[in-house]
């Protein structure tokens, strides 16, 4: 009987190399990869059709900065959702209202002070009746309507609460749209850790962190689309891809469901341009019901980098961000055809801004 060797293994050159792990003292903040894809940009300085940019905010800027900037890449009016309320929005919306009304139209804030008095439905009314007067073109329900506004009891807000529905039925008889941003990416639902894609975004801003708050996204999701079944004559526009951009078969539900909600993409060619094959399908099959927005201050580059998304069929480029980012990826061109971004670019913002028709 031959006796076995009991000498260590010898060593695999080939399972040394692709077992061999590191440990790295790079802070990841100091962690800039630049990409060694060799592949020409195609560079889009203006669209192929006018813009109307439904989804920004202006509050911060002087209505000629931000003219010089529509003209420089081919957008040609803009909404301002204006954070301010009370006299201060009706300021707002004439400040830009009155720098050029063939420019801007503004979207007003909802305006929480007074939910308890018995009768703030009322006086809500009558505060969109004086913002309509000033030209608003829609009003816009925040994140806050769900995950942290409270009663007087102490308990969170519901936005399915029935109290709020006249609110919503004189939107639809003034065909005023609105605009709920209800909950928001999923990774602001789980712990900041390692485990989380977007890390760095949340380390600098971790007041957008919603793991511990007692409810769930889909919940808040589900809630908002109770609102929406329920006023079936009221136009509404779901923010940021209705807050589904990570899951697009669930937005599809969505809207096969509830045919009176449109949506933007603002903020989320992130998440779009990562799954290029299947936001491709929602923008063909929905081309009617999509609106172009941004949410990010008015910039030259930051508009062609939109166009580029839509537009061409690039590779592997940056997308549109604030300056802490959304997640370390980079996105593909949709390559969409001329109909779909009339559509997208212009024609579905008209269907909701009457006075440009």
């Amino acid at each position: 009987m031959a006796l076995q060797d009991a000498s260590p293994a010898k060593s695999d050159k080939f399972v040394d190399m692709v077992s061999a792990t590191a440990e790295v003292d790079l802070r990841l903040s100091d962690f800039h990869p630049r990409s060694t894809l060799q592949r020409k940009p195609q560079i889009v300085e203006r669209p192929k059709f006018p813009v109307i940019d439904y989804h920004n905010h202006l509050d911060s800027m002087e209505p000629k900065d931000v003219l010089a900037i529509m003209d420089a890449c081919g957008i040609e009016h803009l909404v301002n959702i204006t954070m301010q309320v009370g006299e201060k929005a009706l300021a707002m919306i004439d400040k830009y209202h009155s720098a050029s009304p063939e420019r801007f139209s503004t979207i007003g804030w909802m305006d929480w002070s007074g939910v308890d008095r018995p009768d703030f439905v009322q006086v809500t009314l009558d505060r969109l009746q004086r913002q309509i007067d000033h030209g608003i073109v829609g009003i816009k329900f925040w994140k806050d309507l769900g995950l942290t506004l409270r009663g007087t009891d102490g308990a969170l807000l519901r936005i399915d609460d029935e109290r709020f529905a006249p609110i919503f039925e004189a939107c639809g008889k003034w065909n005023l749209p609105v605009m709920f941003h209800t909950s928001d990416p999923t990774a602001f639902f789980s712990p900041i850790d390692q485990f989380n894609e977007r890390y760095e975004e949340l380390a600098a801003h971790p007041d957008w962190g919603f793991s511990d708050v007692p409810v769930t996204k889909r919940e808040l999701l589900e809630q908002r689309n109770r609102v929406i079944a329920r006023h079936p004559s009221t136009t509404f526009v779901g923010a940021h891809c209705a807050e589904s951009g990570e899951d697009l078969g669930y937005l599809e539900e969505q809207l096969d469901a509830m045919p009176n909600l449109l949506i933007d993409f603002s903020a989320r060619t992130p998440e779009l341009g990562r799954q290029p094959y299947t936001a491709r399908k929602l923008f063909l099959k929905y081309a009617d019901r999509i609106l172009f927005g941004t949410d990010l201050l008015p910039d030259v580059e930051m508009y062609r980098l939109y166009y580029r998304f839509l537009e061409t069929d690039d590779e592997y480029f940056e997308y549109p961000s604030h300056a802490s980012r959304q997640g370390r990826w980079n996105i593909y061109g949709l390559f969409l055809p001329d109909d779909v971004l009339k559509k997208v670019y212009r024609d579905n913002a008209l269907k909701l801004l009457p006075r440009l028709r």
